[in-house]
This record gives structure tokens, sequence and C-alpha cells, in this order.
């Protein structure tokens, strides 16, 4: 009897951890994913901030998997699904036939119908977005330290976030650290008051998930490091170099989107109900109701948990426990319907601020200051895939603690046109 196919559309951590949990067992594993490498997308701000290089957390998915015989990886996008026939079709005409399809496409940033202020305001969602990011902030310092005026130098040295959440929140943080007090001492015709970092949230307060208190926490640390916490301002307009928010328009080419996401289009191939973030609804074993041999996981999937009886977040951990939980449903061969249900063991949330910076909440125990950076740091490394990627961040994260120096600082010419007019 041939060994069921077990396919798997994305190499994020829903994804990479129901392979692992497959990677011994019998059955044939087929990853496929647009990029070749899995990508710790929470420690993305550090590389757009020049602390981290890309490789820090980014391993070859092929890599992870080198020495099991019974997982392949393939290079693709995919285009379309056929339920009917159990296939899976890519962009370059490539199809496979699965006996089990897990679908762990991840998620998108969500311009909310505004799709052509991506062009001037670039989301972290991919190394190339954080490398975008990263040369933009470099170029505008480079710019400013050759402008002899003030006024001119203002534009460069004004740097916009749009989105209050972790992102939001942790890429003004480290963006404020750079431009005034690791970078900037190198520049010699650049006056630190004159830099100015905007975090713009249209909601009432900062890091919604949290609890008031530490929400509010985080905001007074972000002013303690001249970051502007703009609240109940709304971004009504993108242009090049230019913001529009609340009654304000503010000129700069550094803006960066952090506003929240929606649902991969590729979940529009799938014969499912989705929600209003076009999440598919799962059942209780993270199945289409209609179909048992697809599952959707991570920030594709609308599952309320039943122990807490709440949707579950778009979070890192979540997609992780997800994926074991379908990688050990496959393996038990179990008609739907005979499984326990997945429920969710939450850990606690994170988020840091700034060096040492950082609020924490597991459970009832609420963290701030250095003793939740910790925490934040730990927990991240550990996230890490490979132990040379966790020794090499944690080597490179005390260096930058104990020097204040930043290390990846190159300008490579990648995007430059766009920011010099």
């Amino acid at each position: 009897m041939d060994k069921p196919h077990v396919v798997i559309i994305g190499g994020g951590f829903g994804g990479l951890l129901c392979a692992r949990s497959l990677s011994d067992k019998n059955v044939h594993v087929t990853i496929i994913d647009k990029t070749n490498h899995h990508l710790f997308q929470p420690l993305l701000y550090q590389v757009a901030s020049a602390a981290l290089s890309p490789g820090d957390i980014a391993m070859p998915i092929r890599a992870v998997f080198s020495k099991n015989q019974n997982v392949e990886v393939f290079l693709g996008e995919v285009t379309e699904i056929n339920q009917e026939k159990r296939t899976v079709t890519c962009k370059n005409g490539q199809q496979f036939v699965y006996d089990y399809l897990v679908m762990a496409p991840g998620s998108q940033y969500n311009y909310f119908g505004n799709d052509d202020w991506e062009d001037h305001a670039p989301s972290l969602k991919s190394l190339g977005d954080a490398l975008r990011i990263r040369e933009r902030i470099l170029y505008s310092l480079e710019k400013a330290e050759e402008l002899d005026n003030r006024e001119e130098q203002i534009p460069y040295l004004t740097y916009v976030v749009i989105g209050g959440g972790p992102t939001g929140v942790e890429t003004a943080g480290a963006i404020s650290e750079i431009v005034k007090r690791n970078m900037i001492r190198d520049y010699r015709h650049i006056d630190p008051k004159n830099t100015r970092v905007l975090l713009i949230e249209a909601g009432p307060r900062l890091l919604s998930a949290f609890s008031e208190k530490l929400s509010e926490k985080a905001r007074t640390d972000l002013e303690k490091m001249e970051v502007q916490v703009l609240l109940n301002t709304p971004v009504t307009d993108i242009k090049k170099h230019q913001v529009t928010a609340g009654d304000q328009v503010y000129s700069t080419p550094n803006i960066i989107w952090a506003a929240g996401v929606k649902a991969s289009p590729l979940l529009n191939t799938l014969n499912a109900e989705k929600d209003k973030s076009g999440r598919v609804k799962v059942s209780s074993e993270l199945r289409l109701p209609d179909d048992p041999r697809v599952f959707v996981i991570g920030d594709a999937a609308s599952y309320t948990d039943p122990k807490s009886k709440q949707l579950l977040p778009a979070l890192a951990p979540v997609a992780m426990q997800q994926g074991r939980y379908v990688g050990k449903v496959i393996r038990g061969a179990k008609k739907a319907g005979k499984n326990k249900p997945f429920i969710y063991a939450d850990k606690g949330i994170l988020a840091t601020i700034g060096r040492a910076k950082a609020i924490a909440e597991i459970k009832s125990l609420k963290l701030s200051g250095f003793v939740a950076w910790f925490t934040w740091a730990f927990v991240h490394i550990f996230f890490l895939i490979g132990f040379r990627n966790r020794f090499r961040v944690m080597a490179e994260w005390i260096w930058y603690y104990v020097s204040f120096r930043r290390g990846v600082r190159l300008i490579t010419e990648r995007d430059l046109d766009d920011l010099k007019g």
C-alpha cells in the first residue's frame, strides 16, 4: 500500500511543525512555499532596524528536513486547489495529488482597500520588506547628513510607523534607538534633536491585546524614548513621501505600515465558510467541516477554543500548537470526529519596546521592564529554528546590549530611486 501523501502549503510555524511531527512517520510529506526559507517573522523588525542579519532569523526549509527522507520541499506559489480531484496546482503548472492537505499559507497586511498605499508604506511580512525598510532608514540618514539646511533635513529625519500592535510598537522603539542613540553618533551633521519618530494608532490605546495597565506602560516607555504616540488618529491618505493622519500632514520617505492583517487570498480557492476577516471556519479537529481531508491552521484558521471560548489570535504559538496537533491527527488516521478537539495552551503574550524595555502578560502575571524583556528575548530565541541561529542571535544581542552598536548597516542600492525625489 502506498504511503498517504500529505501536502502542506506554507513553510511558516504551523506548516513546519506539522511536517516535523510527520517527518519520521509512514507518510510522504510535500511542503510547498513561495520562498525557500522558514522565516521567524516576530524578529523581522530587528532586520529592518539593522540589528540582525537576514540569516539570523531565517533558515532554508530544505536544510530543516535534510535528514528526513520522507519530506520533500518545493519552491512554488500555489494558485489553485481542486478539492474534488484532490489536487494542488502551482503558478508554473506543477500539480500535486494529495491524500491530506494542510493549509498554512499565513496572512498578509491589510491596507483596508487602499492597496496603492503599499508602494509608499511597505509592511513587515518578508525579508524583502525588512531589507527595503532598512535601506530606507539608512539612506535617509545619509541624505540628511549631506544637507546643510535644517528644514531640508527634517523629512529625512522623520519616521512614521502606522499601527499600534506589537509590530508597530517594536518597530517604533527600535527606530528611535537607532536615530536618537545608536547610529546617530556616527553622523557629524545631524542633530539628534531634529529626528522624530511617530507611532500612529487609529484606536484609543496601543497593544489592545494586553491589559490597559501594560498598554499604558508601553505608551509611557515609548514617550520616554522620544517616540511621539498619536492615539485616536486614523490615517486617511498616503502618497509618495507623505502621510495624512487626523488633521496633520507628515512629509517623509520613511513610512512603515503595521496596521492590521488579512487572510491569504489563496483561501478563496477553498469551498469553505469564512469569517469577516477571510479566515476559514474549521471544525474542532481543524478540518473543513465538509471536507475532512483538508486541514486549515495558523493565521488562515478561524477557530474558537472550546476551553477559553475565545477566537484564537493569529500568533506564532497558536500556529505551532495547531501544526503539531494536525500532525498527530494524521498520524493517528482516525475518522473525522473521533479525535480530541484542539485546545490551545495559552503561554501568554509579550512585546518588546526597546533596550531592556518590554511587557509580558502570562495568565494573571503581568511583567514589565528588564524582566519582561529578558523573558521576551529567551522565548523568541527558543522559537528560532536551529541551534546555530539561537547561538548567533543571543551573542549579537549581548553585543548590542553592551556596546549600543548596530551590526548590519549596509546600503546595497536595492530600491532607492523612490527615495530620492
